[in-house]
């Protein structure tokens, strides 16, 4: 019988083919460590254990899948996101770095008060409430999305780590969430790449993200971000903080709309690579 170790690098030798060496072996021992349920450091200590054929088969067909550059996540069925492993499918983004460190924003800012109520709109995957009400106890959460395939996803996550959230099916552009208490938190991932970007984006995100939740027309960029700033002068209450993941083209752009709706205290925060991909502003009321 194949070892760990075999499997391993025949794995990352195999999926070569479409990825560099080193995200190659990234990928293989996490396809590894997923299947044998095994953490990296115990990977390493069994990488001499034989594996049964069984496995050998089950990561033949992971194989096939991931040539055909189909995300691992979706291959998995799981992806790490602030300390959690959620589900996600098709219908939702795979979380991003960038969209964790807009979640360790909130919570610095939010960590000490208490009974907040926080919308999320565009969920998906639920990260976002998930993650927030992990860290954030006793807040009141709902989190809305226009497909119900993503909402049931968010469901499973956030019955995992036993989140109370209200998850509402809403098309954010044409209707509005039911709130029934004033918000002290609204946030939002909303879709930010523009159409014409598609030609440089890579083939596993273009064939299997779901495209509703990536892309907006290339003449109103910020046709999202507009809609939901404007509920959120409705839905805020004086005092209350919207923040948003942005696309860092139209970091300046998205400030500006901000402040034109008499958004106070707007703000531009870098993620790790020093790029623009967060905004933070206040309500204080019209």
């Amino acid at each position: 019988m194949p070892t760990v170790r075999q499997l391993t690098t025949s794995l990352s030798e195999a999926i070569q083919a479409i990825y560099p060496a080193p995200e190659a072996d990234a990928i293989a021992g996490l396809v590894l460590e997923h299947v044998l349920c095994l953490s990296p450091l115990q990977r390493r200590m069994q990488a001499n254990e034989p594996v049964v054929e069984t496995v050998a088969q089950q990561l033949a067909a992971i194989q096939e899948r991931l040539l055909t550059h189909e995300p691992l996540q979706y291959v998995l069925g799981t992806a790490h996101f602030a300390g959690l492993e959620l589900a996600v499918s098709p219908a939702t983004l795979i979380p991003r770095p960038e969209t964790e460190e807009l979640v360790a924003l909130i919570i610095r800012e939010q960590q000490n008060r208490g009974g907040l109520h926080i919308l999320d709109v565009g969920t998906g995957s639920g990260c976002i409430p998930v993650a927030l009400g992990v860290a954030l106890p006793g807040s009141t959460l709902t989190a809305v999305d226009v497909s119900s395939e993503a909402l049931a996803v968010a469901h499973r996550n956030a019955v995992r780590y036993a989140v109370p959230i209200n998850f509402q099916e809403v098309d954010i552009l044409t209707a509005e969430p039911q709130i029934s208490t004033a918000l002290d938190v609204l946030v939002s991932n909303p879709p930010y790449v523009l159409e014409e970007e598609r030609a440089h984006m890579r083939p596993n995100v273009l064939a299997y993200e779901p495209a509703t939740a990536l892309f907006v027309p290339n003449h109103d960029p910020l046709l999202f971000y507009r809609r939901i700033a404007t509920l959120g002068q409705r839905l805020l209450r004086p005092g209350g903080s919207l923040y948003f993941e942005i696309n860092e083209q139209y970091a300046h752009a998205t400030i500006a709309m901000l402040q034109e709706l008499n958004y106070q205290h707007c703000a531009l925060m870098a993620d790790l690579f020093g790029k623009d991909r967060m905004t933070r502003a206040t309500w204080l009321g019209a």
